[in-house]
C-alpha cells in the first residue's frame, strides 16, 4: 500500500510571504487522516491583502518566458520543501482523485503555461494597425478576484492567465485542493513574479464572497448553485456545472462503448466535460449494458496508487451517499449495481471508500436525472428521436456527436446554452489554443479600445 503523505502546514502568501494565521482548520483526506493544516485568512488579513495588491496593480505584464519557467517548476522542482510526486500524492489524497489523473494535470499545466501566449492571442481578433488608427485590447481592470474549484487541478491555469495578461489577482483556493493553487504561486514568486501582483488566501465561502465584491473582475468555478448566483453578474465569469452529453446512432452505439467508457471515466470522471448523459437513436438497455460492463471491469485501488483509476471519498461521506445513490437509481433501470458483489462503494483497508460507475437508464429524453453530476463515473442513457432535435442537448458544455447524427454540429454550434461541440470518435476535452474550451477567457478579461495617432 502507498504510505500516506505527510501533514504540511499551508499559510496565506501576501507580498511573497507567508503569514503564519492563528486561524487554522485541519484538512482530512478520503482515508480520514489529516493531509495539511490549513492557515485562514480573516478578513481583516484578507482587506489588508486587497490593499497590498490593489496599490501595486497596473504594471506591464509580466513577459511570457516567466510563465514558462514557472510551469518548469511547477512540475519538476522541489517547491517549499515538497517534490513533485509529493504534491500529487497530497492532491490524490485530499480530493479523491486518482493520482494519475494529477500527474497529468501536472504536465498539462506545464503545456499550458509554456504556450501561454499563444492562448491568449487565440482568443482574440487579429490584431489592427492603419495608418493612424490602431486597435489595443486592454485589461477591464486591474485586480481580478478567482474562487479556484477542487475538481481538476487544471483549471488553475486560468488565473495564471489573467496574471499573464496584466491583472492581479487574490486568490481564494478551493476547500480541498489549496496544494495546487500555493504550489503555483510558489513557482510563479520563484520565476521572478512581483510579489504584490498575488495575494493566497485561504478561507471559506464567505472570504470568497468578500473578495469579489472587491476586486474589479471576478472569476467564480462552482455548480448549479454558483451559477444561479453569480450568473447575472457581468464583473464575474461562472465557469459551472459540465452537463457533457454524447449523442450516438445505433451503428456508432456498437461501435464506440470502449470511447464512451474513455470518455466517462477518464480522471475518474471529475472533469467538468466528462460525459455524463449518453442519448442514442438505438437500443438503450443494450448500450447501457455495455457502457455498465466495461466500466465495472475498472479495477479498485487507493487513490494515491500509480494504478488509481476511480475516485474515493470519505467513509462517512459513502454512507450519506449511499441512499442518494440508490435514490436515483430507482428513477430509472440500475445497470451496474448487479455488478459489483461488494456493492458500489468499496471500503478499502485504509478506510476510504473508491466510488464505482453507475449507469441508470430512462425513457425519456428529457428526463430529470439527465443532467445530474457527480464527482465519479456516472452517466444516464436516454432514447433520443428525430423529431426531438437539438432540446435534450442544450445546457451542455460539450456535446459529442456520431455516426449520422453529426449533422446537427452546425445547428449545436447556434445554440448559446452549448459551449463546444465534438464529431467523431473524438475526447471531448481535446482542444487547442485556437479553440474555446468555454467561451474566450481573454474576451472577458480584455476590452478593446481605439488608438489614433495624428498623421
Amino acid at each position: 500500500m502507498t504510505a500516506p503523505p505527510a501533514p504540511v502546514r499551508l499559510n496565506p502568501v501576501i507580498a511573497g510571504s507567508e503569514v503564519d494565521s492563528r486561524d487554522a482548520a485541519e484538512l482530512t483526506g478520503v482515508d480520514g487522516q489529516v493531509v495539511a493544516e490549513i492557515g485562514l485568512a480573516p478578513r481583516l488579513l484578507a482587506q489588508a491583502a486587497v490593499h497590498r495588491v490593489r496599490a501595486h496593480a497596473g504594471a506591464p505584464a509580466p513577459k511570457p518566458e516567466l510563465f514558462a519557467a514557472a510551469g518548469q517548476l511547477f512540475a519538476t522542482a522541489t517547491l517549499s520543501g515538497e517534490s513533485p510526486a509529493e504534491y500529487q500524492r497530497r492532491v490524490a489524497a485530499a480530493t479523491g482523485s486518482p493520482r494519475a489523473a494529477v500527474e497529468r494535470a501536472t504536465a498539462g499545466i506545464r503545456a499550458a503555461l509554456a504556450r501561454i501566449e499563444d492562448l491568449n492571442a487565440a482568443e482574440l481578433p487579429a490584431p489592427f494597425a492603419e495608418g493612424g488608427f490602431a486597435r489595443h485590447w486592454v485589461p477591464r481592470g486591474k485586480v481580478l478576484a478567482v474562487v479556484v474549484p477542487n475538481n481538476h487541478p487544471e483549471p488553475n491555469v486560468t488565473w495564471v492567465r489573467a496574471l499573464s495578461l496584466g491583472y492581479s489577482v487574490l486568490l481564494r483556493p478551493g476547500s480541498k485542493d489549496p496544494f495546487t493553487p500555493r504550489r503555483l504561486t510558489a513557482a510563479l514568486l520563484e520565476a521572478g513574479l512581483d510579489p504584490h501582483r498575488l495575494a493566497f488566501l485561504p478561507g471559506g465561502h464567505d472570504l470568497g464572497d468578500h473578495l469579489l465584491d472587491q476586486a474589479d473582475l471576478g472569476i467564480v468555478y462552482g455548480g448549479p448553485d454558483a451559477a444561479a448566483r453569480y450568473g447575472n453578474r457581468r464583473d464575474i465569469l461562472v465557469r459551472g456545472p459540465g452537463r457533457s452529453k454524447a449523442l450516438v446512432d445505433a451503428a456508432s452505439a456498437a461501435a464506440l462503448p470502449d470511447s464512451l467508457t474513455r470518455w466517462i471515466a477518464e480522471d475518474g470522471g471529475v472533469r467538468c466535460n466528462n460525459i455524463s448523459a449518453v442519448l442514442t437513436s438505438g437500443d438503450v438497455g443494450e448500450l447501457a449494458d455495455a457502457l455498465a460492463r466495461r466500466l465495472a471491469a475498472l479495477e479498485v485501488h487507493p487513490v494515491t496508487s500509480a494504478k488509481a483509476l476511480l475516485p474515493a471519498t470519505t467513509k462517512a461521506n459513502a454512507e450519506a451517499l449511499g441512499p442518494y445513490l440508490a435514490g436515483l437509481a430507482a428513477q430509472g433501470t440500475d445497470h451496474s449495481s448487479a455488478l459489483y458483489p461488494d456493492g458500489p462503494l468499496n471500503v478499502l483497508d485504509d478506510t476510504s471508500v473508491v466510488l464505482r460507475p453507475l449507469v441508470i437508464s430512462v425513457d425519456d429524453p428529457h428526463h430529470a436525472l439527465l443532467g445530474t453530476e457527480l464527482p465519479f463515473p456516472f452517466v444516464v442513457v436516454a432514447p433520443w428521436r428525430e423529431e426531438d432535435g437539438t432540446a435534450p442537448l442544450r445546457d451542455s458544455l460539450v456535446v459529442s456527436l456520431s455516426g449520422r447524427h453529426t449533422r446537427l454540429a452546425e445547428e449545436l454550434l447556434r445554440e448559446p446554452s452549448v459551449r463546444k461541440v465534438t464529431t467523431g470518435d473524438v475526447r471531448p476535452w481535446l482542444s487547442r489554443p485556437e479553440l474555446p474550451h468555454d467561451g474566450s477567457l481573454a474576451g472577458f478579461l480584455l476590452e478593446p479600445k481605439a488608438l489614433i495617432h495624428a498623421p
